[in-house]
């Protein structure tokens, strides 16, 4: 569980972060999320798995299980009919080895590492381009800002 010990709340871990742990981040993550984009994912589960599946791995052709951080699965809302019937849950997968392993490297904030791969995920349930997505997040980044109290 994570020991809060800092003026910005960010989790400081004595042990590596669990699945769990990973969940939570990412739930505060989705909360700051602009409104208009938030309601549209309300259908769509949030699973944290250590690595993506042989399957995945395979059908992505990764060297290794770390090669990726998230995978969106699902049909996105720009590819919908008004005929859609769903077959299956749309589902945002965070890898929660990959991204620790990342965020050991990169020593960013754990924080915010979850959140840039939650809005990205989300950002292809939308259909949207890679600057559409940097959009978002800079504008998620902005409203977590202003939400924090000054120290």
């Amino acid at each position: 569980m994570p020991v809060f010990t800092n003026p910005r709340r960010t989790p400081s871990f004595g042990v590596a972060p669990s699945l769990e742990d990973i969940e939570a981040i990412a739930a505060e993550a989705l909360a700051t999320i602009p409104e208009e984009f938030r309601r549209h994912v309300g259908n769509v589960r949030i699973q944290v798995d250590d690595f993506p599946s042989d399957e995945v791995e395979k059908a992505m052709e990764l060297d290794t299980p770390f090669d990726v951080l998230g995978l969106y699965q699902g049909v996105s809302m720009v590819e919908r009919g008004a005929g859609h019937v769903a077959n299956d849950i749309d589902r945002i997968f965070l890898y929660r080895r990959p991204i620790l392993d990342y965020w050991c490297e990169s020593q960013e904030d754990l924080s915010h590492i979850v959140r840039h791969v939650l809005i990205h995920e989300i950002g292809h349930h939308f259909g949207l381009s890679d600057d559409d997505m940097e959009a978002i997040e800079a504008k998620a980044e902005e409203e977590s800002r202003r939400a924090r109290p000054s120290a």
